[in-house]
């Protein structure tokens, strides 16, 4: 009996051991033995896991699959903005002409060395005074204004009876005042009338720098500390309403500007002034069209825009840009638009190259309206004040 229980019990031993060899390839085929202590129906992976991790259970036969994972890419970083120009605080009008007065000298001393050498040579004959008056036409006088301070300087210095060259050169500064107006009104005037702002029109030919002298007189305004909103009322040049943009951004000023390009200009300088009443800014300047003057039909549109802003009250400066280059070119110039518009003040341009001085006479001369502002070089502070007292100085060297 004994030896029939024995062979049972090894029969069974072969049996489970046999069977468990039989059943471990099995389990490998369908993703490996379940690690020890799982519970019944969870099977292992393939891939060991880390040390201290249980391998994530599988889905029993006949459950759904689990969701793929969803990779989500990284956030695209924003682009930076672009940075916000700063404003700029222009210095204030005062002494610019003064400050500025050397560059002004490059242009004009020689014409201050010719004639003290010709007063103070000793020989003051009938030829030396023809020399003296070409030196002063040459200068840009005109010839009527030359021909009356000749005149005036033969009494004075023979009455003075003197050759002295500091003496000659008081005579000729005293004249050189007159004939320039140093009793002249030259205010800009840009102060508001109660809930009304001033109201400049810039009127000029093309190229003769008449909308940068927009930007600029904004910064002489803003600089005095007033605040001003620009009207881009030369819609047939496209590149004069972005030019005014970039001056406006620097100073914080705005500009009012067409949607399009060939807007009625008119229409444009009301919308600019509207705006300025509404938002009570002290003064609005207004860039017109860079005309012809032998364009009869622009020249009427002029006065027409002159015409729809004064329905908003009157126009405190209508400023004439001259290119003094030009000389008297820029004459002609500024008797066809005296013509069409009551022309108040003249802003010189240039005035530091190759200009002469003697265009500030003869443009006063010819339309008895003062020189106001005078362009002294291409940085964004050279528009100044003109003052006679240093430009005859800057003259006479």
């Amino acid at each position: 009996m004994e030896t029939v229980l024995i062979i049972l019990g090894v029969v069974l031993v072969v049996l489970i051991v046999g069977g468990g060899a039989l059943l471990a390839p099995r389990a490998r085929r369908r993703g490996g033995a379940a690690p020890p202590g799982a519970p019944p129906g969870q099977r292992g992976t393939a891939t060991a896991a880390p040390t201290g991790a249980h391998a994530p259970a599988a889905p029993e036969t006949g459950a759904a699959a689990p969701p793929a994972e969803i990779t989500v890419p990284p956030p695209v970083p924003a682009a930076p903005s672009a940075p916000t120009p700063a404003v700029e605080q222009p210095p204030p009008s005062a002494g610019r002409m003064v400050r500025l007065r050397s560059r002004l000298a490059r242009s004009q001393t020689a014409f201050g060395s010719a004639l003290l050498s010709l007063l103070t040579s000793g020989k003051l004959d009938e030829q030396t005074w023809e020399e003296i008056e070409e030196v002063l036409i040459t200068a840009d006088m005109g010839a009527g204004p030359a021909a009356h301070m000749v005149s005036r300087l033969r009494t004075e210095v023979k009455v003075a009876g003197t050759s002295n060259v500091a003496e000659v050169k008081a005579l000729l500064r005293t004249d050189l005042l007159e004939q320039v107006g140093a009793d002249f009104d030259r205010t800009v005037h840009a102060t508001p009338h109660g809930d009304r702002p001033a109201v400049l029109l810039v009127v000029g030919v093309n190229g003769t720098g008449k909308t940068t002298t927009c930007g600029k007189l904004a910064r002489v305004l803003i600089g005095d500390g007033r605040t001003v909103l620009l009207g881009a009322a030369d819609t047939f040049r496209a590149a004069a309403a972005d030019q005014l943009e970039t001056w406006a951004t620097r100073v914080g000023a705005t500009v009012v500007r067409a949607d399009r390009e060939g807007a009625d200009p008119a229409s444009v300088a009301f919308e600019a002034v509207s705006a300025g009443v509404s938002r009570g800014v002290d003064a609005v300047i207004v860039d017109t069209a860079g005309r012809l003057h032998t364009k009869t039909g622009l020249m009427d549109e002029l006065g027409k825009i002159k015409r729809v802003v004064e329905k908003h009250g009157t126009v405190d400066e209508v400023l004439l840009v001259l290119d003094a280059t030009t000389g008297q070119n820029g004459l002609r110039q500024a008797r066809v638009f005296a013509e069409v518009v009551d022309i108040t003040g003249i802003v010189l341009t240039k005035l530091d190259g190759t200009a002469k001085g003697g265009i500030v006479i003869a443009v006063q001369r010819e339309l008895g309206v003062p020189v106001k502002l005078v362009g002294l070089g291409e940085g964004p502070d050279d528009l100044a004040p003109f003052e006679p007292l240093a430009f005859v100085d800057a003259m006479l060297g």
